[in-house]
This record gives C-alpha cells, structure tokens and sequence, in this order.
C-alpha cells in the first residue's frame, strides 16, 4: 500500500463483469477529476495467442489438461508486483496491450493475438487501476493484495457467470457453445485455486444473483437482466460504511448480515457510486497531503 501513490484492483474471472465495473470508475474519475493510470490484466499474460495454442497442446501431450489463462504460470506476475510495487513507491511503471480482436488492431497497429511494446504510464496520475484476473493474488511467490489500496471482488453466482461468458464468446469471438464449454471446463481447476482466493483478499465484493432459473447454462438463450438479479454486496470490514445512508438512496435494498447489503440488479451501478466515490476521493486527498 501507498499513501502517496494509490493503486486500486478490480478482480474477477473472464465473464464476470469486470469491465462493467471499469466504466463505472472512469465515470467517477472522470466526474471528480481524478487522473488515472489504467492497466488490464490481460497486457501480464505470458504467452501471445500462437504461443499460448503450442503450450495448450504441449500439455495436453503431457496429460494436463488444467492449464488455462487463469492459472499463475500462464502469467507474468513476478511483473505485475513489480509494477504494482513500483508505482506505490513512484507513482511510475509500465505496461502493454494485448490485441484481442480487428478493432483494437486498427487502435494500437499490432495484429490480433499479440502484445503491443511496453510503454511507461503518463506522467503525474493520481492513483493506478487495475482490472483483471489476478489483482489480488497471494501465493508463494507474490502478494499483490499487500500492495494494493482498494480491492474490489466481481463475483457472480458460478452459473450465471457461465451464461455471461458463453454468450459474450460466441458473440464476439464466434465461439461455439461446446468450445466455450472446453474453455470452463479447462479453466475450472484454476478457477478454484487461482480466482477463489482472492475473494478472501478483497475489502469489497459484488456478487450478482439471478432470480431466474439459470440451472442449466449450456443451454439458456438469454443473459439475466439486472432487473432479473440481485446483488449481494459484501464488505470485508463495515467499519465506516454507513448503511443507513445506502439504504435511504438504493431503494428496495436491506441488510443480511452485519457487513452484507442485498440490493436490486438495476441498482449496481448507483451503489458502486455511492460507495466509491468518497473512497476515491479520500484516497486521491491522502496521496496529496503525504
């Protein structure tokens, strides 16, 4: 953690939302002025698309068919805390992008399936926000939570986050349902002992449940709506939160536990207004006063 140079993570799984969230902070950044510096945490990958493919079948042919994007090997962590620590302590760093598909090609002139050359972070950012899958691991080699000052969890219940990514792949990247269902299937052994963890280092998670059957999500045609969801919104110490106040703004919300608030699917983005908001703003006034 820093003071002087505040780093904020969004943590969850491919198909979990993340970058809902991320619209969220940078309609707050940009409202109270707040200059960020943005890193995604598929820029930590270690392999690009072909590299990735060859080492896939590499342990397929070693009888390893855990291996996937959400695993740590899979991935420049050792990097990510250095980057990670080195902002805390300067307020610089570095980072890159890795090109998904023919749009961002165009953006940054780097073909499909590889990295953009590392650049530096603008000058003089206020805080450092990171979204991705990692944000928050510790393990035996790293410990990215201790560095971080604000880490949010996005957590939606394992079916619907199936539902989310299936529907997400095929649309966007022409997958179809069984390969997508390769990729969970995969993924599953990681997701378990890489992503879970991490929930229990965050201080705030949203978890999004759908009130509609969602038993089978191989098959379901359609996405829940937020109207079609609650969000349970959990957080790691209450102390300061003032519940009160949220459930006066965030109508049809109650309490379940002593640092739990349940709120309407079409709420989330107000709430995470409403609870961030003053948290950015204490964060950016701290690292100007250190």
């Amino acid at each position: 953690m820093s003071k002087k140079h505040p780093i904020i993570c969004v943590t969850g799984s491919s198909g979990a939302g993340t970058s809902t969230v991320k619209k969220t902070f940078d309609q707050i950044f940009r409202r109270e002025g707040v200059k960020a510096v943005s890193i995604e945490g598929d820029a930590f990958h270690k392999y690009d698309r072909a590299a990735m493919t060859a080492e896939l079948a590499r342990r397929y042919d070693e009888n390893d068919a855990t291996f996937s994007h959400f695993s740590y090997e899979a991935n420049e962590l050792g990097e990510l805390e250095r980057v990670f620590r080195e902002y805390g302590e300067t307020g610089q760093g570095r980072t890159r992008h890795y090109v998904h598909d023919d749009e961002e090609s165009e953006r940054y002139g780097v073909p499909p399936g590889h990295f953009t050359a590392w650049a530096p972070f603008e000058e003089n950012s206020d805080l450092l926000f990171y979204e991705g899958l990692h944000g928050a691991v510790v393990n035996d080699e790293v410990n990215l939570a201790a560095l971080a000052d604000l880490k949010i969890g996005v957590v939606p219940v394992v079916n619907l986050e199936w539902i989310q990514k299936i529907h997400r792949d095929k649309a966007s990247r022409g997958y179809s349902t069984e390969a997508v269902t390769d990729v969970i299937l995969r993924r599953m052994h990681a997701y378990v002992h890489c992503i879970c963890p991490q929930f229990t280092q965050t201080d705030i998670n949203f978890q999004r449940v759908p009130v509609v059957d969602t038993s089978n999500p191989f098959i379901a045609r359609w996405i829940p709506t937020a109207d079609e969801s609650l969000v349970v919104i959990r957080f790691a110490n209450p102390r300061g939160i003032d519940f009160p106040y949220l459930m006066s703004m965030i109508h049809d919300s109650w309490m379940t536990r002593a640092n739990s608030l349940v709120i309407p699917g079409g709420k989330m983005d107000l709430a995470m207004q409403l609870i961030f908001t003053p948290m950015v703003n204490r964060l950016v006034s701290e690292s100007k006063r250190a």
